[in-house]
């Protein structure tokens, strides 16, 4: 899955370089840094209707992010993706992402990574319990393999692919995503993917403050929650055939990357310029909005792309346009933006996907700072429960929950079930 990660990852830098700067190129450039003008509105609408073409005569599942398309056909197929998917999610997800689309890479890999498990466990003679083994393992290593986290790829497995804490299961998810992670280092790298200046200790007055911060995030995971399908109900409603969807949002995109250029393309390095404060309050607030209207509109528009990524980028640009005002506001309580940006950023992935755990961890590995870990885990708690309480589906599960599926919520036995 490495090398899988790896080359998706070369994808998006080619299609990036051909869309943006018409160079046959595998240079790490971002589509920010294009100088075509007003021109670059067409950017997304192409890549768009690549992507609708491809849905329409390749195979409609490459639309949507990705997990909860794994999580539909662990349900409901026994685990069983068609093998195209493992071609044609990465490709579509590269054209997306690489003319302009606001999307991460993780959500197409872990889709990628449990079409690759599926296919091998469609060509060995396994059972359907196995074969999600397979495939969550899979989508586990790719995680691993793009963020070389490999205890939250474990753990989002857990969350959102397995439905069960068990050792049988999650031993090999292990296993696969320790290999993911040592390969990483040694094709990819091994530095952490976010770098942030390192966090200071939490005391009882920052504690409480990040509890608080907490139940804000969760409302705010409510409102981008809602919004995604309040856009997706609204494109349902288009006279027009959905393959055409994916180029009106690109359409969208184009004019807000003219507004706002940071907001196009993957944008990781957004995140990263929140959580070392490298940005006045004014550009994270202008990523902020932006970045949600440009991916709310193309993700509502059944294009293809991942939603980790827009989740942590407006987390953390949140998290860090509120630390700096109650910095300045209340300095007697050492408040750390850098810290608070942090917080966000894991806080509005848990309450959002309800993967309280993964968002914790995924925090601490991407960062490497294990003092963030009493904030991280309070404020995802609260955010995780406000969310639960006022919201009864999740990002992930919305939209499988609305085409009849029963997602599992809780991992024990039920009563009378037959113990393995």
């Amino acid at each position: 899955m490495t090398f899988v990660a790896k080359g998706l990852l070369l994808a998006i830098q080619l299609c990036t370089n051909l869309f943006y700067f018409q160079s046959f190129s595998f240079e790490n450039r971002a589509p920010a840094e294009n100088t075509l003008g007003w021109i670059a509105i067409i950017i997304p609408v192409i890549g768009g209707l690549l992507v609708g073409v491809m849905a329409r005569w390749g195979s409609k599942a490459i639309r949507g992010h990705g997990i909860p398309e794994a999580m539909e056909n662990i349900l409901q197929r026994d685990s069983r993706i068609p093998r195209r998917i493992t071609l044609l999610k990465p490709l579509s997800s590269a054209i997306a992402i690489g003319s302009g689309g606001p999307f991460g890479a993780e959500g197409p890999i872990i889709a990628t990574g449990g079409a690759l498990g599926s296919w091998i466990g469609q060509v060995l003679p396994v059972s359907s319990y196995e074969r999600k083994i397979l495939l969550a393992s899979g989508a586990a290593a790719g995680m691993a393999a793009i963020f070389g986290t490999p205890l939250s790829a474990v753990m989002i497995a857990i969350e959102l692919l397995l439905f069960e804490f068990r050792a049988k299961s999650f031993v090999p998810v292990a296993l696969a995503t320790v290999i993911a992670a040592t390969l990483r280092g040694l094709f990819i790298g091994s530095e952490s993917f976010f770098q942030m200046p390192p966090l200071g200790e939490t005391g009882v007055t920052q504690l409480l403050v990040f509890l608080g911060f907490g139940v804000v995030m969760g409302l705010l995971c409510i409102i981008v929650t809602k919004s995604i399908y309040w856009i997706e109900d609204a494109f349902e409603k288009l006279p027009i055939h959905w393959m055409w969807w994916p180029a009106l949002g690109g359409l969208a995109v184009g004019i807000i990357g003219l507004v706002e250029p940071r907001s196009l393309g993957v944008g990781y390095g957004n995140i990263s310029l929140s959580l070392s404060g490298s940005l006045t309050v004014g550009a994270a607030a202008s990523i902020l909005v932006w970045k949600f209207l440009s991916w709310a509109l193309a993700l509502g528009s059944g294009t293809s792309g991942g939603t980790l990524a827009p989740l942590l980028t407006l987390g953390a640009s949140f998290g860090f346009i509120v630390g700096t005002g109650l910095t300045m506001l209340f300095p007697e309580w050492n408040i750390d933006p850098h810290a608070m940006a942090l917080v966000g950023m894991a806080a509005l992935f848990a309450g959002s996907s309800r993967a309280l755990l993964t968002a914790v961890i995924f925090a601490l590995e991407g960062t490497k700072q294990p003092v963030g870990l009493v904030p991280l885990l309070g404020c995802c708690s609260i955010a995780y429960v406000v969310s639960s309480l006022l919201m009864k589906n999740s990002i992930m599960t919305e939209k499988i929950v609305r085409r009849g599926l029963e997602v599992p919520h809780e991992y024990y036995p039920k009563p009378g079930a037959a113990k393995n």
